[in-house]
């Protein structure tokens, strides 16, 4: 009968063992890296979609058109500070517009701020009649 000796054993040695662990551990460390950068993306997109969400809200809430004037309006909606700016569009750009139009167009801009965080700014035209001069 043969025995067999020590050198032989089965087994992992120390340095296998190391390495396997070391493996793991650079896995591990990609894995949490993409995890990272998930969360952060869907916290930005969260961030994005309460900024449109109030924005939306704020459009909605304008005055009909021939109510509309020009002038700046701010406040704060659920956290989010606000303002809008009513302007008349310039003349000089319309280039074919009929001399005595029965609507003036004016530019609405709309600019949300999340606390601390990012904006976003939306620009739209309301066409709104005329005032009889």
């Amino acid at each position: 009968m043969s025995r067999k000796s020590c050198s032989d054993a089965e087994g992992f040695t120390l340095i296998e063992a190391l390495v396997a662990l070391a493996i793991v551990a650079i896995v591990l460390s990609s894995i949490a890296g993409v995890i990272a950068t998930t969360v952060k993306g869907t916290r930005s997109i969260d961030q994005r979609l309460a900024l449109t969400g109030a924005a939306e809200a704020l459009l909605a809430e304008l005055p009909p058109r021939d109510l509309l004037k020009p002038g700046r309006q701010s406040g704060e909606l659920d956290g989010h500070p606000w303002q809008i700016d009513v302007t008349p569009v310039n003349p000089a750009v319309a280039g074919d517009a009929p001399q005595n139009p029965r609507f003036v167009p004016l530019a609405v801009n709309l600019r949300v701020r999340s606390a601390g965080g990012p904006a976003i700014r939306l620009t739209t035209v309301r066409l709104v009649p005329r005032v009889a001069e």
